[in-house]
């Protein structure tokens, strides 16, 4: 079997960069010639065995990094930005969309960025009537985006944030009761915690340093909610060091950004990196049991496998989705190739939407992309209940999936036909080259259409294929 090149110009230069060395200087390092570095640079040429070890060597550099998944990731919101209808039906090939990706990706997040600054003038001119008048009815980056895109293209692994959390959870190696030990360290830095019946999930008082959690929320909730104000009262300067480097362009993002900073850190706590990657291949990533074996959710656990990407020690490479009942994604992470829609709901195919049919059950799929790639997907309601009569139910489903080569390590491929039919899902209407979909919502933006006054199928159009 042929082996892939690999072609990493863009990665080559942030490296070079980052060391501050002249491409003469670096070439002398990887031991490769000054016009070849500038080749292998410029995608003219893939990255030969030799500079990978020497990288690895010379530098300590984690060469999985040169693989990541940023450019599928460019060439997926590109893909999807391009649908808009303000573009014309000539879209850029597959090919171009993936050389501007690898090879100029600056560019490309800039062209994201516009497209972005587009739509949300576009919003904000459906409403005009508020827009008018206003002194701040300048356009401005969704701070909401700008936070899930720093996540997204940080692969939702935060290295220096992962390795504190798991050095509190086992700070000698075993891992410690999180919430004894959590009460510990928030009553050393001057907090107590009390619990009410309140519906408040959690509420911390500056002031008086009385940190009240609800007693309503299942035990789960109530540690995670404990490790998000330890995050926040004893990690500040290592949550604001991280921060530093994102560089957001408004306060609010900022903000957001710190609240999912605390958040990773409290699920990092709960799950830690070493003892839950091995748990998680000890039990063949059997939800149910390493909810069990670490006092988590199952969502906790779901979210968790996704984020289990520590360079040199990774662990399976998941998607997983969060949908509510509208199909409207609330959370998304993908260490696959699948990548999610940006805006709107997922592909109407996948049996995410069908968890909610079937409460407390887990659904199995077997998916195909248009790409070729074939998924094992894992689906179930993560129902919310208020703790109280009158407090009202959220209702979610969740989605966890690999691909198919990794389903031997998966118990929930038990029994299932690796060989036989797979389910036909997409990402997006608008970019899905699927010609023959009964769900289609809306045309492919790369396809001509046929319409036929006197015939009728299941859609008003034929897709030229």
């Amino acid at each position: 079997m042929a082996t892939q090149k690999l072609y990493a110009g863009a990665k080559l230069r942030e490296v070079r960069t980052r060391l501050g060395l002249t491409q003469k200087a670096f070439a002398e390092k990887l031991g490769v010639s000054l016009p070849y570095l500038n080749q292998m640079e410029n995608n003219n040429r893939p990255v030969s065995t030799g500079v990978v070890l020497a990288l690895a060597q010379e530098f300590g550099f984690d060469v999985t990094e040169l693989s990541s998944g940023d450019t599928e990731r460019m060439v997926s919101d590109m893909r999807e930005a391009l649908a808009d209808p303000v573009f014309s039906d000539d879209s850029p090939p597959l090919a171009d969309l993936r050389l501007a990706a690898s090879n100029a990706p600056a560019l490309a997040r800039a062209f994201l960025n516009l497209h972005r600054a587009y739509r949300q003038t576009h919003e904000r001119l459906a409403s005009l009537d508020e827009a008018l008048g206003r002194e701040d009815a300048r356009v401005q980056p969704s701070p909401w985006e700008e936070v899930r895109d720093f996540f997204h293209y940080c692969n939702n692994y935060i290295d220096p944030v992962d390795h504190a959390a798991e050095h509190f959870a086992c700070p000698d190696g075993q891992r410690r009761d999180i919430r004894v030990a959590a009460i510990a360290a928030l009553r050393a830095a001057g907090t107590e915690v009390e619990y009410a019946d309140t519906a408040v999930l959690r509420r911390y008082d500056p002031a008086t340093r009385r940190l009240v959690l609800s007693a309503r929320a299942d035990l789960p909730t109530q540690r995670f909610q404990l490790l998000h104000q330890l995050a926040l009262l004893t990690q500040d300067t290592l949550l604001d060091a991280t921060l530093d480097l994102a560089r957001f362009q408004t306060p609010e993002a900022r903000a957001i950004a710190k609240i999912g900073m605390a958040n990773y850190f409290a699920g990092a706590a709960l799950l830690p990196y070493r003892a839950f990657l091995e748990a998680a291949g000890e039990t063949r990533h059997d939800l149910e049991r390493l909810a069990n074996r670490f006092s988590a959710s199952i969502e906790q656990v779901a979210h968790r496998l996704s984020t289990l990407q520590r360079p040199g020690a990774q662990g399976i490479p998941f998607f997983f989705v969060r949908v509510d009942q509208a199909g409207t994604i609330t959370k998304r992470h993908s260490a696959t190739r699948l990548q999610f829609a940006r805006f709107g709901g997922a592909c109407p195919l996948w049996n995410v939407h069908s968890a909610f049919e079937t409460p407390g059950r887990f659904l199995r799929q077997l998916a195909e992309t248009p790409d070729g790639v074939r998924y094992l997907c894992l689906a179930r309601d993560v129902s919310k209940p208020g703790g109280a009569f009158h407090s009202p139910t959220r209702r979610y489903a969740i989605g966890l999936g690999c691909e198919v080569k990794h389903a031997g390590n998966m118990v929930y491929a038990d029994g299932m036909d690796l060989s036989g039919a797979f389910d036909p899902i997409g990402i997006s209407c608008r970019i899905c080259e699927r010609t023959d979909c009964h769900q289609r919502s809306v045309p492919p933006l790369e396809r001509k259409l046929r319409i036929n006054p006197d015939a009728r199928g299941v859609l008003p159009y034929e897709v030229e294929g």
